[in-house]
């Protein structure tokens, strides 16, 4: 009877535990079909606070990489990955992309990655539905201006170094 009340005991005590660990979606994925990035494109509109410039959503996480959905309604911070390269794919809407040139003085490090409130030269362009952009890893870039909202793709490639000699 001892041994039957202490497992129901140690089962109510750790239930709690396993039910806070959702499980992540992102990572067990391959594909994401358009109607589910139609959806997440809704849940991105709805869930933005007004004072967010960039809402981010997991699509795909096949270590080590890692394709996420941006949903962009204001002008963010710049960027630099000292260690990654950044493809993005417009999926809805348009804007001006700034890369390279240098991030503003005012630039702070978070890990392997530089922010900024903008970039001081580099080269704009204006970026709409079905582009695809390559920023190389160490390139400045920036949203400097949101036509309304853009909704990307972004997908993180890690430099791997090489092995060849």
């Amino acid at each position: 009877m001892r041994t039957v009340t202490a497992a129901l005991a140690l089962i109510a005590l750790t239930s709690p535990a396993f039910a806070q660990q959702a499980p992540n979606p992102a990572a067990s994925r391959t594909m994401v079909s358009a109607a589910d990035v139609a959806a997440m494109m809704a849940k991105a509109k709805a869930d933005r606070k007004p004072d967010q410039a960039n809402l981010a959503q997991s699509m795909i996480q096949l270590a080590p990489y890692n394709v996420s959905l941006e949903y962009r309604a204001a002008v963010g911070p710049a960027a630099v990955h000292d260690t990654e390269a950044e493809l993005f794919y417009v999926i809805d809407g348009s804007a001006t992309l700034v890369t390279g040139g240098k991030l503003t003085a005012d630039a702070t490090r978070n890990g392997a990655n530089l922010t900024g409130k903008g970039i001081e030269g580099g080269t704009s362009r204006r970026v709409a539905k079905g582009d695809f952009i390559m920023v190389p890893e160490g390139t400045p870039h920036w949203f400097s201006a949101i036509d309304g909202t853009v909704v990307l793709m972004s997908l993180h490639l890690p430099h791997t170094p090489s092995t060849a000699k």
